[in-house]
């Protein structure tokens, strides 16, 4: 019987019997991309790290909490109000639909609240002391990453609870109080000190006691328009009505209400105006719907609650129970402008939803600060012109959200750290974007993905119950289970299989890694070919 020829033979014997590597002109190396779901992450969390240990449940839960955690202290906060565009990046979309990667988190983080798992400080205080000021997403993720450096933080909040716009921006619907209280308090439990009602209105006075400063003043304060109103109109603006409602005084609205403006304040205003029994809640915006700012998911549940909508609309006045409606229309750039043509509107209420700005009085005097357009000038560091005063959130020029926040008060916390410590932070290696083009989609069957279940329109309509609803334990596994781990090793083997020449090597490690000997690898590229991930590129040789 003819001997199989040396290439494709596992018998040590043969295939090893010459060192091929003298024929290569190019090398495969390991490498580990980026994922485009940790690229588009605002927050910065290793998306794809916590899905791999996700994907054992059991323990693995808790493991992939603890990989978020170390980037963003609210998972189960961030698997409701998030607008996951690191779903928007995911390459299984090509495929066929993308990972649920926030109802993962959602699971995840619930799990972490229901079991008790709980962060604590590992490294011994420093001495130096923080003070944040604003107890919101980027104020109580800066502190939880200052504390975990073992600073003491101090944290003064104008407010009668922490949270910010977390909890007097997002209603109930959208974001349980229980889940928001029980992660603020886990980071209360790292040894952070807040106060509450207290307003900063001088910072010059106050920073002295302390070695560094954190500004994250929210922007709660509604912006308003001249519209002409009439001494029996009932004109409000969102924030407050939202604001108040968390404080316990229910708004009186009547029983038709419309809310001017277009954004995702303008929707959970009208939907709350439905929940708080207007029969008729309606949304005067002076664009199209393909322009309006409102998230996509909040727009669709809007509709399926019964809000209506006037696109293409301005309100030139207000009287008791009606408003004067202006239709507008669109130039070439998209701009809106009057047409002359009015018609008029009955209303009870009119909520104004077109904006928020930020209180920065208390910024008044001190050196170095520059303003400009209603926000702070920070540097790359996150550092004003002040040296130790540093900002982030809605006080700086960025999109305003809460996964933004708090990747911001993540960001600051390493530059602070730095700076009190007097050593540059350590540079933050970018590798290159895992792409889809990268990786072998033939091994990765088709599996639809698992859409969250929302709760039916009666008990929407009726109470501030949370809507979109989270997976039990084996359709979580199952979603994180469809990702594809794009460019990061996963131990599938395939490379140790397809080798040729024997020359993968499998270590004798539980995460999978492999060595390639050099002696033996001729350069075919079949390893790369043939990994899922695209965890394998092809370097030339140097000579």
């Amino acid at each position: 019987m003819m001997d199989k020829p040396f290439a494709i033979t596992l018998d040590v014997g043969t295939s090893r019997a010459n060192k091929t590597g003298s024929w290569r002109t190019e090398r495969a190396v390991y490498t580990n991309r980026m994922p485009p779901c940790n690229d588009a992450c605002p927050a910065g969390e290793n998306v794809q790290a916590w899905l791999y240990e996700a994907e054992e449940g059991g323990a693995g839960y808790e493991r992939a909490w603890r990989k978020i955690m170390a980037d963003n202290p609210f998972p189960a906060i961030m698997g409701r109000v998030c607008y996951h565009p690191c779903e928007t990046a995911c390459n299984r979309a090509q495929l066929d639909e993308a990972v649920g990667i926030n109802s993962v988190e959602r699971f995840v983080g619930d799990e972490a609240i229901r079991q008790g798992w709980t962060v604590s400080v590992e490294v011994p205080p420093t001495g130096k002391r923080v003070l944040v000021i604003g107890a919101g997403p980027s104020g109580l993720s800066a502190a939880y990453h200052l504390a975990l450096r073992g600073h003491t933080v101090t944290i003064k909040e104008a407010g009668p609870m922490a949270g910010g716009m977390m909890r007097f921006g997002i209603p109930r619907y959208r974001l349980s109080r229980d889940v928001l209280d029980a992660e603020v308090q886990r980071i209360l439990d790292l040894g952070v000190t807040l106060e509450l009602d207290t307003k900063v209105g001088d910072l010059e006075a106050v920073r002295q006691d302390y070695d560094a400063v954190f500004l994250a003043v929210g922007a709660q304060l509604g912006r308003r328009a001249y519209i002409p109103a009439g001494e029996a109109a009932h004109v409000l603006d969102a924030v407050s009505m939202l604001r108040d409602l968390e404080s316990g005084e229910k708004p009186l609205l009547g029983r038709r209400v419309a809310v001017y403006g277009g954004g995702n304040t303008a929707m959970d205003a009208a939907r709350t105006a439905k929940r708080l029994g207007a029969s008729e809640a309606i949304v005067v915006y002076r664009r199209t719907k393909d322009r309006m700012p409102a998230h996509e998911s909040e727009l669709r549940e809007a509709e399926d609650e019964g809000v209506l909508f006037k696109w293409l609309s301005t309100i030139k006045q207000v009287d008791g129970g009606r408003l004067t409606v202006e239709r507008m229309e669109l130039d070439d750039t998209g701009f809106p402008r009057a047409t002359g043509e009015v018609e008029e509107l009955d209303a009870d209420s009119l909520v104004l939803a077109l904006g928020q700005d930020t209180d920065l009085s208390l910024l008044d005097g001190v050196p170095g600060l520059v303003v400009e357009d209603g926000v702070v000038a920070v540097g790359s560091d996150m550092m004003t012109g002040c040296p130790g005063v540093f900002a982030g959130g809605d006080m700086v020029p960025h999109e305003r959200s809460v996964t933004v926040a708090v990747g911001h008060g993540k960001r600051a916390a390493r530059h602070i750290d730095a700076w009190l410590s007097g050593a540059a932070p350590e540079p933050v290696a970018r590798p290159a974007l895992a792409t889809f083009d990268t990786l072998n989609t033939w091994y990765y069957s088709d599996a639809p993905r698992a859409h969250r279940p929302v709760l039916d329109r009666a008990r929407r309509e009726s109470t501030f119950d949370e809507v979109v609803l989270g997976h039990d334990e084996s359709t979580a596994l199952m979603e994180a289970r469809r990702c594809m781990s794009c460019g990061n090793c996963f131990g599938c083997d395939n490379c140790y299989g397809v080798c040729p020449d024997n020359a993968v090597i499998k270590l004798d490690d539980p995460g999978g890694k492999y060595l390639i000997d050099l002696d033996y690898c001729k350069g075919c590229g079949l390893c790369v070919a043939e990994c899922p991930s695209g965890a394998i590129q092809m370097f030339p040789e140097r000579i």
